[in-house]
Formats: C-alpha cells, structure tokens, sequence
C-alpha cells in the first residue's frame, strides 16, 4: 500500500514513520506539511520519495491511503481534503475537538464512500490483545471494574533546547482541554473496548497544579451500560517538583474471579484468579507497526474489527469532553463559592 502522511510533527516522527517503516505490506510513499524546512528534514530523515507543502500535489501523487497526523486543530481540514480524493484514512487522536466537527469529518468520508479510522495505537500492543484474550476467554470471570492510570510530569521538568518544545506541546494540549482529551483517550477506548459495553454515564473531577481551564490532574470514572464501571486517571503534573522522574502508567482488570495487572514501568503482565498466578510476555504499551499493518489489510479486505472506527473516535472525544466539563464546572462552583 502506499501510503501518504499528512503532517510531520513529533507523533509523525517517534511514533508513526518509524511505525510505517517497520510494516509489512505499507510504504511511505509521500508526506505533506506546511512547514517546508520541517518537511524536507522528516524527507531526508525517513528517506521519503515525495515531499509537498501543497496539499493537492500531495493526493495527486499516487497514494492509495492517507494517515492524518497533523496537530489536533488541523485534522478537521486534512480529513475533508483526503476525503475529496476518495482515500481511506488514519487519523491521529482525538478525530477533532467537538462534535460537529466529527460529525462533519464523518459525513465527508461517507460521501466518498471510503473509511475514517482512529490511530488507537494501544489497541495492537500485544500485551493489549493478551488482556482482550483473556477477558473473552473468562480468566477472570465477569469483567466488571477497570482502573487505568497514566501519570507523568509532562511538559514540567524542560527548561531551553527541546524542553522548551516539548512546554510548548504541553501548553497546547492544556490549551485543546487537557490530559484526558489528550493522552486519556487511549484509555478511554481500551475501556469501551475490553469491556465491550459502551459508557452510559460520565463523572469527571479533577486537580490544577497550573491556571489553565482545563485540570492537569484528571479522573474519569465511567459508568458502562452492563453495569461495569471504569475509572481512567490521567496527569500531566505527578511528580513534577520531584528530583526524581516520576511515572505511572497500570491497567488494573477486576473480575468476578480475578485481576490482569498491567505495569508498563515495571514490565509486567499478571494474572490472579482462583487456580494461579502467571504472567505473561510483557510489550510496551503502544505498537505503531501492527496498527499500520491492520490498516494495510482493511485498506484491502474493505473492513477490520481490530482498527477503532471514527465511531469509537467520536466516543472516546465525547466521554473526554464531558468528564472536562464536569471537573472544570466543580472547580468553577468552588472557586465563587456557589
């Protein structure tokens, strides 16, 4: 397949060209971005065929799928544009930064009768899909209470060089609505996703360490429409006085007859049930290459219950959002002493 890619940021550059590289059956064929200096260095780096910084030459160039990695404000535009081309696309979380934009992403690609799917990368760590196959097969009984939790001192400890680039992606972020708007949709759709069960109610509070509206310290707990619940906690402040890097990244799964514990800094993946104790081959959390390989095959076979269509996109954009708004109306209420 090949492929073209939309924006050559940091996700592009540590996360989905490396991935693309590493695929079988997908070649990176072309990339666009606006930023002519930043495009020719991600051609040399990645040794790209073709570079554009106009978007038109880019889907006349022969590629035969998209992938949208650009900055979140940008995804709406970049999706209509491939749409106009017919190309199925990938695109980068979260799909956009409301609903009506979504909405509007999802009606061009229907139109162009071609597939939106969301780059959930966490679904195709093969620790992830142990985890699935072990809540299908019912190691743990009924699957009924999830506790996922990423906390890091993003953006915190950088003072000059690359820090000030990395403070700059994190104001951003807190600027697009925070860590679970960002980073927390990965969880919130492994929740929907493990569960197999979609969220019927939404109750987020959260903690500010910085004045941005949005909290920096979040807690999403997910109420899911069989009755079992998900509690996703997400920070971009943990730690960030300490002298010490500070991080934690667990999926905690709670079944009528056990628990799967993930730990992706100590690289562990348990299970406890009644009959034993094991644990499984560890991977890291994220796997670009499978993800792009899937999106390879659906590109071919016309459909994947493995890729997070723009449906599980919109969902996860919408549970983040209203978990947001709730922390940030309790904040408000306390600090007028309403």
């Amino acid at each position: 397949m090949k492929l073209g890619l939309i924006g050559c940021g940091g996700v592009a550059r540590l996360g989905h060209l490396p991935g693309i590289q590493s695929a079988e059956g997908v070649d990176i064929h072309a990339i666009c971005d606006i930023n002519e200096e930043n495009l020719r260095n991600v051609q040399k780096e990645f040794e790209v065929p073709h570079a554009f910084t106009d978007i038109d030459a880019f889907l006349d160039s022969g590629i035969e799928a998209a992938t949208v990695t650009s900055g979140t404000k940008a995804h709406h535009q970049n999706v209509l544009e491939a749409s106009r081309a017919g190309l199925a696309v990938l695109c980068e979380k979260p799909l956009a930064l409301n609903r009506e934009d979504c909405a509007t992403m999802m009606a061009a690609m229907k139109k162009a009768d071609a597939p939106l799917y969301t780059a959930f990368c966490y679904r195709f760590s093969a620790s992830a899909l142990k985890i699935r196959e072990l809540i299908r097969q019912k190691a743990i009984g009924d699957l009924r209470s999830l506790r996922l939790i990423y906390t890091w001192c993003y953006g915190k400890k950088y003072e000059d060089g690359i820090g000030s680039t990395i403070r700059k992606a994190y104001e951003d972020r807190m600027l697009e609505g925070g860590p679970m708007l960002d980073c927390g949709q990965h969880q919130i759709d492994l929740a929907r996703w493990w569960v197999g069960s979609e969220v019927i109610d939404v109750k987020g509070h959260g903690a500010w360490v910085e004045n941005y509206e949005a909290p920096d310290h979040i807690w999403a707990h997910l109420t899911h429409d069989n009755g079992a619940h998900s509690a996703v906690e997400m920070s971009y402040s943990y730690g960030h006085t300490c002298k010490e890097w500070l991080n934690e990244f667990v999926y905690e799964l709670i079944g009528t007859e056990g628990v799967i514990r993930y730990d992706r800094f100590r690289e562990t993946l348990l299970l406890h049930n009644g009959e034993s104790s094991r644990e499984f081959v560890y991977t890291y959390s994220k796997d670009f290459g499978a993800m792009y390989e899937e999106f390879s095959r659906a590109v071919e076979t016309g459909g994947s219950d493995l890729l997070a269509s723009d449906q599980d996109g919109v969902r996860a954009v919408e549970i983040a959002q209203a978990a947001t708004a709730q922390a940030i109306e309790e904040h408000n209420q306390r600090s007028t002493g309403m």
